[in-house]
């Protein structure tokens, strides 16, 4: 019979705590940039500009056709023979987005390819520049279409992050897997760890499903 004993894994929640925010940041920040890249590649990839989108089908068949972890040793180890060198957590980052930028583009590209021609042919009759059709009739109607598939994807990105310990990031993995060592509690630290990316999968969802609620949802007019 095995007795469980989380007073061990209590006494280390402080180290729990601090990787858990970690992977908080590192999830939020390779969000928000990774939806950039992905915004600005899918707009460079329905572009008709030839040398544009074969740079881009390159990027994102190289990213989604390698595993994240060859990607982020790539990075870490790869790079610094060419002279760039990376913190860990700089080099978390980094791959983060790059993975999530790819499988955002294709995301947000098939959403941009759902707005009927017909719209973006009504905004330049009425004046609208290229910029403006893009913004309000294009990418928000666009965003709209994806925003599910598109959530689902920060929430895979979430739990993704968990293989940036594999390069001795701080992330709520590696905090789990020094306290491991530390208590020789392997079950009830792992259970703990469980639960904590399960209630930071839940928040997130929560958190999107109101920014969609505000950004997507209107009123009926009266």
């Amino acid at each position: 019979m095995y007795t469980f004993n989380f007073a061990p894994v209590l006494a280390g929640m402080d180290q729990l705590l601090l990787g858990a925010w970690l992977t908080i940041q590192l999830s939020v920040a390779a969000m928000v940039v990774g939806l950039i890249v992905s915004v600005a590649c899918a707009a460079a990839k329905t572009s008709g500009i030839a040398p544009l989108r074969w740079t881009v089908d390159v990027y994102v068949e190289v990213i989604r056709n390698t595993p994240f972890l060859v990607q982020i040793f790539f990075i870490f180890f790869g790079l610094p023979s060419l002279g760039l060198r990376l913190t860990p957590n700089g080099a978390a980052l980094v791959a983060l987005v790059v993975n999530f930028g790819a499988y955002g583009t294709e995301i947000i590209r098939a959403g941009i390819e759902s707005i009927q021609r017909g719209q973006m042919e009504a905004g330049t009759a009425l004046g609208l520049s290229r910029l403006q059709i893009f913004r309000y009739i294009v990418m928000k109607p666009a965003l709209r279409t994806v925003y599910p598939a598109l959530t689902s994807q920060f929430i895979y990105l979430m739990l993704t992050s968990s293989v940036v310990s594999a390069i001795s990031a701080d992330d709520l993995a590696a905090a789990g897997n020094n306290l491991q060592s530390q208590t020789f509690a392997s079950f009830e630290v792992y259970i703990v760890i469980t639960l904590m990316y399960l209630a930071m999968s839940i928040g997130f969802s929560a958190i999107f499903a109101v920014i969609e609620k505000a950004a997507f949802q209107y009123p009926l007019s009266r």
